[in-house]
């Protein structure tokens, strides 16, 4: 459960810098979204046959960082619709 938390938190900040632009993201939103893109690469991965969900590959890593990105996109949007 800790090594979740962790990857997540890596899998949010990563994103982040790979995100153009300053993104109005606290520590807890970037975990939160690092771990929604995780479950989101896992599922990928498993459904590809590269491993379990929550088995750490390189696949599942690379499209977790990339669904995080998506993720940071849309929790922007949203926000910036609420303003």
């Amino acid at each position: 459960m800790i090594g979740f938390i962790v990857a997540g938190l890596v899998i949010g900040v990563l994103a982040r810098l790979i995100k153009p632009g300053k993104q109005r993201l606290g520590l807890v939103m970037t975990l939160l979204l690092g771990l929604a893109g995780s479950v989101i690469g896992g599922l990928l991965a498993n459904l590809l046959g590269t491993g379990d969900i929550f088995e750490l590959n390189v696949l599942g890593f690379i499209a977790a960082v990339i669904a995080a990105v998506l993720l940071i996109g849309v929790a922007e949007s949203l926000s910036s619709r609420r303003t």
